[in-house]
């Protein structure tokens, strides 16, 4: 399921047709195997990588004109994966993988330049249809709009990022017993 956030109006700058160079980098490694013969599959030239740190060091070397990243690896986070190519390679589609989505992480891999946010499970259908598209329509009506519940635990996820993931300070901030923060904190997203 794609969760398309258009942050502003116009659209990125088109990636060099010829260049289709992909970078993927995911610390599943049954996943990872499977998504580059996918992409290859489908006219890529794939690299991919298992870590924060190696992901870094092949954008380093030559950054590539696609990416797919997972948002929590190993050691650290797939957004610095994607802040590091947009720096390096501003016209660079990079699509952000994450199994713990929320409307807050979606905005921030935007902001640093994401083109797209997409929910796991995702299949190589889908993450090619995210890497391909020319721009971003108008959202739809959801057939199954947010609970009130799941829309008071985005909130609640939002402040605690911008809160720089402080529980204490979070708590604070929205009035909350700390205990009672933290036993929301540790349970799964509402539906």
């Amino acid at each position: 399921m794609s969760m398309a956030v258009d942050v502003s109006t116009t659209n990125p700058p088109p990636v060099v047709a010829e260049d289709r160079s992909l970078l993927i980098v995911d610390d599943d490694k049954p996943f990872l195997t499977r998504l580059s013969r996918a992409m290859e599959s489908r006219g890529f030239t794939v690299q991919s990588a298992d870590s924060v740190a190696d992901g870094l060091a092949q954008i380093a070397t030559k950054p590539p004109a696609f990416a797919v990243i997972d948002m929590r690896l190993a050691d650290g986070n797939g957004l610095d994966v994607i802040s590091e190519l947009k720096a390096r390679r501003p016209d660079a589609r990079g699509i952000i993988l994450t199994g713990y989505g929320n409307i807050v992480t979606a905005v921030t891999a935007v902001k640093l330049g994401a083109f797209d946010y997409l929910a796991k499970p995702a299949d190589a259908d889908e993450i090619h249809s995210a890497l391909m598209a020319t721009r971003h329509d108008k959202a739809e009506l959801p057939e199954n709009p947010m609970s009130a519940d799941r829309v008071r635990w985005e909130h609640i996820q939002r402040i605690f990022e911008l809160c720089g993931r402080n529980v204490s300070e979070t708590a604070r901030r929205l009035n909350m017993h700390r205990r009672t923060l933290q036993r929301i904190l540790a349970k799964r997203a509402p539906r």
